[in-house]
């Protein structure tokens, strides 16, 4: 069974974004790049698939500029046994990183395909969706445990009312979520073998993939500071304050 992963390259979490002078987006000049932590998620659950003997191979792929393949070469050392990069340089929102892996699934015909969830920069949790819609797969979203058995995913979810268990038949599209498992710690002989794993350089053109952007970005603001909070001596007081001065009840 082959596993196709989706991976992205973001701006560290721990690292302090900061809004362009001009306000058409976010500065990420100098910045610590990362791979999202979804997709790491995704990623570690595709090579312990493959561990298990439940999967044949497993390949990752990023969309973007030519550093993805650093966050490629760290897929590749966490187990992965080859990477895609479809290099652009445009803007490339959801529904165009749909189009590619679209046309991506339809090249190498995996039985599986593992996705973050959402990226931590933008947050729009919608390619994975959009890819199964596009594809005509069955999907299951919000993974928080994954087994393969008898050709189908049994997929375990979060939900408000508990878990909820979903059986869905392969090929299908999985999205991932934070409880699904711990990734390991990337170790320098692995990424030494990474760098000898092969990464093939693709661009949209050759796929047959439009991914000029529908959307504009009119204004990216930071939001606003809080103000600070005041100690009130007791529950009147407390009342008092929420009704004539925040004017919240």
């Amino acid at each position: 069974m082959k596993i196709l992963v989706s991976v992205k390259r973001v701006i560290d979490s721990n690292v302090a974004v900061r809004v362009k002078a001009d306000r058409s987006g976010i500065d990420i000049s100098n910045a610590k790049m990362a791979m999202n932590p979804f997709d790491e998620i995704a990623v570690e659950e595709a090579v312990r698939l493959k561990e298990a003997g439940v999967a044949t191979e497993v390949v990752v792929v990023s969309c973007g500029s030519a550093q993805c393949q650093e966050t490629l070469r760290q897929a590749l050392a966490i187990g992965a046994d080859r990477a895609v990069l479809v290099e652009c340089h445009e803007e490339l929102q959801p529904l165009a990183v749909a189009k590619i892996l679209k046309a991506l699934v339809d090249r190498e015909q995996p039985q599986l395909m593992f996705l973050g969830k959402q990226a931590i920069d933008d947050d729009s949790n919608q390619t994975g969706q959009m890819l199964a819609a596009l594809a005509r797969l069955p999907q299951a979203t919000f993974a928080s445990k994954v087994t393969i058995e008898d050709g189908c995913a049994q997929v375990t979810r979060e939900v408000d009312g508990g878990l909820e268990t979903l059986s869905v038949r392969l090929p299908a599209v999985i999205t991932t979520d934070l409880r699904l498992n711990e990734p390991r710690y990337v170790t320098l002989p692995n990424m030494m073998k990474a760098k000898k794993k092969p990464l093939e350089i693709l661009t949209p053109v050759e796929l047959g993939v439009e991914v000029a952007p529908r959307l504009t970005t009119v204004c990216v603001v930071e939001p606003g500071k809080r103000s600070a909070g005041v100690k009130v001596p007791d529950v009147k007081a407390l009342v008092q304050a929420l009704k004539f001065e925040a004017k919240v009840l």
